[in-house]
Protein backbone atom coordinates (compact mmCIF):
# COMPACT_ATOMS: atom_id res chain seq x y z
CA UNK A 1 0.00 0.00 0.00
CA UNK A 2 0.85 3.67 -0.37
CA UNK A 3 1.53 6.07 2.45
CA UNK A 4 -1.02 7.33 3.73
CA UNK A 5 -1.60 11.46 2.79
CA UNK A 6 -3.19 13.83 4.97
CA UNK A 7 -7.48 13.80 3.60
CA UNK A 8 -10.42 16.36 4.51
CA UNK A 9 -11.88 13.41 6.15
CA UNK A 10 -15.16 11.41 4.55
CA UNK A 11 -15.18 13.88 1.48
CA UNK A 12 -11.66 13.84 1.42
CA UNK A 13 -10.56 10.83 1.52
CA UNK A 14 -14.02 9.91 -1.15
CA UNK A 15 -12.33 12.28 -3.74
CA UNK A 16 -8.68 11.10 -3.36
CA UNK A 17 -10.41 7.40 -4.21
CA UNK A 18 -12.26 9.37 -7.35
CA UNK A 19 -8.68 10.70 -8.54
CA UNK A 20 -6.94 7.17 -8.35
CA UNK A 21 -9.29 5.97 -10.92
CA UNK A 22 -9.43 8.73 -12.96
CA UNK A 23 -5.64 8.57 -12.79
CA UNK A 24 -5.43 5.18 -14.12
CA UNK A 25 -7.30 6.14 -16.97
CA UNK A 26 -8.54 3.01 -18.05
CA UNK A 27 -11.50 0.86 -15.91
CA UNK A 28 -9.59 -0.73 -13.00
CA UNK A 29 -10.28 -3.22 -10.52
CA UNK A 30 -10.68 -3.52 -6.99
CA UNK A 31 -7.18 -5.78 -6.39
CA UNK A 32 -5.34 -3.11 -8.39
CA UNK A 33 -7.00 0.21 -6.68
CA UNK A 34 -6.21 -1.90 -3.29
CA UNK A 35 -2.51 -1.71 -4.12
CA UNK A 36 -2.62 1.28 -4.92
CA UNK A 37 -4.38 2.68 -1.66
CA UNK A 38 -3.82 3.50 1.80
CA UNK A 39 -6.88 2.27 2.60
CA UNK A 40 -7.47 -1.31 4.44
CA UNK A 41 -9.94 -3.64 2.44
CA UNK A 42 -13.06 -3.07 3.94
CA UNK A 43 -12.75 0.48 3.92
CA UNK A 44 -11.89 0.85 0.27
CA UNK A 45 -14.77 -1.62 -0.25
CA UNK A 46 -16.87 1.12 1.28
CA UNK A 47 -16.31 3.72 -0.39
CA UNK A 48 -16.47 2.56 -3.93
CA UNK A 49 -19.91 1.16 -3.09
CA UNK A 50 -20.79 4.85 -1.99
CA UNK A 51 -19.49 6.16 -4.97
CA UNK A 52 -21.25 3.58 -7.54
CA UNK A 53 -24.32 4.34 -5.90
CA UNK A 54 -23.86 8.15 -6.00
CA UNK A 55 -22.98 7.64 -9.57
CA UNK A 56 -19.45 9.05 -9.15
CA UNK A 57 -18.21 5.95 -10.15
CA UNK A 58 -20.01 3.11 -12.82
CA UNK A 59 -18.82 -0.43 -11.97
CA UNK A 60 -19.25 -3.59 -14.74
CA UNK A 61 -20.28 -6.53 -12.71
CA UNK A 62 -19.01 -8.61 -15.70
CA UNK A 63 -15.43 -7.54 -16.23
CA UNK A 64 -15.54 -6.30 -12.59
CA UNK A 65 -14.39 -2.87 -13.06
CA UNK A 66 -14.67 0.44 -12.50
CA UNK A 67 -14.77 3.22 -13.74
CA UNK A 68 -15.76 7.06 -13.82
CA UNK A 69 -19.27 7.56 -13.52
CA UNK A 70 -22.13 9.42 -15.57
CA UNK A 71 -23.04 11.85 -12.93
CA UNK A 72 -19.22 12.99 -12.82
CA UNK A 73 -18.74 13.64 -16.22
CA UNK A 74 -22.15 15.80 -16.22
CA UNK A 75 -20.19 17.94 -13.05
CA UNK A 76 -16.93 18.12 -15.35
CA UNK A 77 -18.79 19.63 -17.94
CA UNK A 78 -20.76 22.09 -15.44
CA UNK A 79 -17.08 22.71 -14.25
CA UNK A 80 -16.03 23.13 -17.98
CA UNK A 81 -18.80 25.91 -18.69
CA UNK A 82 -18.53 27.74 -15.35
CA UNK A 83 -15.22 27.28 -14.13
CA UNK A 84 -13.09 27.17 -16.71
CA UNK A 85 -11.55 29.19 -19.61
CA UNK A 86 -12.78 27.31 -22.70
CA UNK A 87 -16.19 28.72 -23.55
CA UNK A 88 -15.19 32.14 -23.26
CA UNK A 89 -11.82 31.58 -25.06
CA UNK A 90 -13.20 29.60 -27.67
CA UNK A 91 -13.85 31.72 -30.96
CA UNK A 92 -10.19 32.94 -30.55
CA UNK A 93 -8.53 29.93 -30.20
CA UNK A 94 -10.71 28.70 -33.39
CA UNK A 95 -9.13 32.03 -35.26
CA UNK A 96 -5.30 31.59 -34.09
CA UNK A 97 -5.42 27.88 -35.69
CA UNK A 98 -6.91 28.76 -38.49
CA UNK A 99 -4.58 31.61 -38.88
CA UNK A 100 -1.33 29.72 -37.88
CA UNK A 101 -1.97 26.56 -38.59
CA UNK A 102 -0.44 24.73 -35.54
CA UNK A 103 -1.24 23.34 -32.38
CA UNK A 104 -3.12 26.03 -29.79
CA UNK A 105 -3.09 25.31 -26.24
CA UNK A 106 -5.15 26.50 -23.55
CA UNK A 107 -4.27 26.17 -20.05
CA UNK A 108 -5.10 27.15 -16.54
CA UNK A 109 -2.98 25.84 -13.12
CA UNK A 110 -4.19 23.87 -10.04
CA UNK A 111 -1.49 23.51 -7.34
CA UNK A 112 1.57 24.04 -9.63
CA UNK A 113 0.37 21.63 -12.18
CA UNK A 114 -1.06 22.62 -15.79
CA UNK A 115 -4.82 21.52 -17.03
CA UNK A 116 -4.45 21.53 -20.68
CA UNK A 117 -8.92 22.61 -20.75
CA UNK A 118 -8.75 22.88 -24.66
CA UNK A 119 -6.80 22.40 -27.98
CA UNK A 120 -6.76 22.88 -31.28
CA UNK A 121 -4.45 20.50 -34.03
CA UNK A 122 -2.20 21.90 -36.44
CA UNK A 123 -3.73 21.67 -39.65
CA UNK A 124 -0.77 18.80 -39.63
CA UNK A 125 -1.31 17.29 -36.54
CA UNK A 126 1.62 16.27 -34.45
CA UNK A 127 1.62 13.58 -31.68
CA UNK A 128 2.33 14.92 -28.27
CA UNK A 129 1.65 14.38 -24.50
CA UNK A 130 -1.20 17.42 -24.06
CA UNK A 131 -4.68 16.91 -24.81
CA UNK A 132 -7.86 18.84 -23.09
CA UNK A 133 -8.29 17.52 -19.90
CA UNK A 134 -4.77 16.21 -19.25
CA UNK A 135 -2.57 17.59 -16.49
CA UNK A 136 1.23 18.62 -17.03
CA UNK A 137 3.85 19.98 -15.57
CA UNK A 138 4.08 23.79 -14.58
CA UNK A 139 8.44 23.87 -14.87
CA UNK A 140 8.92 22.47 -18.46
CA UNK A 141 5.65 23.31 -20.53
CA UNK A 142 5.45 27.34 -22.10
CA UNK A 143 1.79 27.62 -20.38
CA UNK A 144 3.17 26.36 -17.54
CA UNK A 145 6.50 28.99 -17.22
CA UNK A 146 3.91 31.74 -18.66
CA UNK A 147 1.35 31.44 -15.96
CA UNK A 148 4.10 31.07 -12.93
CA UNK A 149 5.43 34.29 -14.45
CA UNK A 150 2.59 36.41 -13.67
CA UNK A 151 1.76 35.11 -10.50
CA UNK A 152 1.42 37.58 -6.99
CA UNK A 153 5.09 36.73 -5.30
CA UNK A 154 3.37 34.38 -2.81
CA UNK A 155 1.49 32.65 -5.12
CA UNK A 156 4.72 32.42 -7.36
CA UNK A 157 6.71 30.61 -4.43
CA UNK A 158 4.13 27.91 -3.82
CA UNK A 159 3.70 26.81 -7.39
CA UNK A 160 7.87 26.66 -7.76
CA UNK A 161 7.76 24.36 -4.41
CA UNK A 162 5.11 21.99 -6.22
CA UNK A 163 7.20 21.15 -8.90
CA UNK A 164 8.69 17.33 -8.81
CA UNK A 165 11.82 18.57 -11.02
CA UNK A 166 11.94 15.45 -13.03
CA UNK A 167 14.05 15.81 -16.16
CA UNK A 168 11.88 14.56 -19.08
CA UNK A 169 15.15 16.08 -21.84
CA UNK A 170 18.12 16.96 -21.27
CA UNK A 171 16.96 20.56 -21.69
CA UNK A 172 14.37 20.47 -19.10
CA UNK A 173 15.16 22.79 -16.23
CA UNK A 174 16.44 21.40 -13.41
CA UNK A 175 15.66 23.68 -10.28
CA UNK A 176 13.60 26.40 -8.93
CA UNK A 177 16.83 28.53 -9.05
CA UNK A 178 16.76 28.20 -12.68
CA UNK A 179 13.00 28.69 -12.94
CA UNK A 180 12.70 31.41 -10.86
CA UNK A 181 15.13 33.20 -12.92
CA UNK A 182 13.44 32.31 -16.30
CA UNK A 183 10.14 33.43 -14.48
CA UNK A 184 11.91 37.22 -14.06
CA UNK A 185 12.92 37.09 -17.93
CA UNK A 186 9.02 36.01 -19.32
CA UNK A 187 8.20 38.55 -17.21
CA UNK A 188 9.90 41.22 -18.65
CA UNK A 189 9.51 39.65 -21.73
CA UNK A 190 5.65 38.73 -21.81
CA UNK A 191 5.91 35.75 -23.67
CA UNK A 192 7.87 32.41 -22.92
CA UNK A 193 9.34 29.63 -24.99
CA UNK A 194 8.68 25.47 -24.42
CA UNK A 195 12.84 24.23 -25.73
CA UNK A 196 12.14 20.87 -25.79
CA UNK A 197 11.70 20.49 -22.21
CA UNK A 198 8.93 18.20 -21.69
CA UNK A 199 9.00 16.12 -25.31
CA UNK A 200 12.22 16.28 -27.34
CA UNK A 201 11.12 18.26 -31.12
CA UNK A 202 8.28 19.93 -29.63
CA UNK A 203 8.94 23.69 -29.57
CA UNK A 204 6.12 26.14 -28.17
CA UNK A 205 5.48 29.97 -27.45
CA UNK A 206 3.15 30.95 -24.82
CA UNK A 207 1.58 33.71 -23.21
CA UNK A 208 -0.57 34.25 -20.02
CA UNK A 209 -3.44 35.20 -20.12
CA UNK A 210 -4.45 38.25 -17.90
CA UNK A 211 -7.97 39.23 -16.42
CA UNK A 212 -8.68 42.63 -14.89
CA UNK A 213 -5.97 43.98 -12.35
CA UNK A 214 -3.83 42.04 -14.79
CA UNK A 215 -4.83 39.19 -12.49
CA UNK A 216 -2.93 35.83 -14.62
CA UNK A 217 -6.31 33.22 -15.38
CA UNK A 218 -4.44 31.22 -17.45
CA UNK A 219 -1.92 30.73 -20.60
CA UNK A 220 -2.07 30.40 -24.61
CA UNK A 221 0.67 28.59 -26.51
CA UNK A 222 1.39 27.95 -30.16
CA UNK A 223 2.93 24.52 -30.29
CA UNK A 224 5.13 23.03 -33.10
CA UNK A 225 7.61 21.01 -34.01
CA UNK A 226 11.70 21.38 -34.61
CA UNK A 227 11.29 20.23 -38.11
CA UNK A 228 8.73 22.92 -38.91
CA UNK A 229 10.29 25.88 -37.00
CA UNK A 230 12.80 27.22 -34.82
CA UNK A 231 12.42 29.29 -31.67
CA UNK A 232 13.47 32.27 -33.52
CA UNK A 233 10.66 31.15 -36.43
CA UNK A 234 7.49 30.98 -33.79
CA UNK A 235 8.80 35.01 -32.41
CA UNK A 236 6.44 35.46 -36.10
CA UNK A 237 3.66 34.16 -34.36
CA UNK A 238 4.02 36.68 -31.55
CA UNK A 239 1.53 39.50 -32.28
CA UNK A 240 -1.04 37.01 -33.02
CA UNK A 241 -0.44 35.61 -29.43
CA UNK A 242 -0.67 37.98 -27.27
CA UNK A 243 -3.75 39.84 -29.19
CA UNK A 244 -5.52 36.72 -28.95
CA UNK A 245 -4.81 36.53 -24.83
CA UNK A 246 -5.92 40.01 -24.75
CA UNK A 247 -9.14 39.37 -26.15
CA UNK A 248 -9.87 36.23 -23.92
CA UNK A 249 -8.85 38.10 -20.87
CA UNK A 250 -11.40 41.54 -22.04
CA UNK A 251 -13.77 38.89 -22.74
CA UNK A 252 -13.29 36.94 -19.45
CA UNK A 253 -13.20 39.75 -17.33
CA UNK A 254 -16.98 39.34 -16.13
CA UNK A 255 -16.59 35.65 -15.13
CA UNK A 256 -15.30 34.39 -11.97
CA UNK A 257 -12.85 32.21 -12.20
CA UNK A 258 -10.67 30.12 -9.61
CA UNK A 259 -7.54 31.93 -8.55
CA UNK A 260 -4.32 30.12 -9.60
CA UNK A 261 -3.33 27.98 -7.11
Amino acid sequence: MTKPVKSDGTVGKALEILDMVAGIGRPVRFTELLRQSPHPKATLYRFLQTLTNQGMLSYDPVSQNYSLGVRLVRLAHAAWKQASLAPVARPYIDALALETGETIHLAQMDKGQVLYVDKRNAAAPLEMFSSAGKVGPGYCTGVGKAIMAFMEPEAQTRAISQQSWYRYTENTLSGAEALAAELGQIRADGVCFDREEHEPGIICIAAPILSAGDRVIGALSITSATNRHSLEGLLAFKVALLATAENIGTEAANWQFPTQH
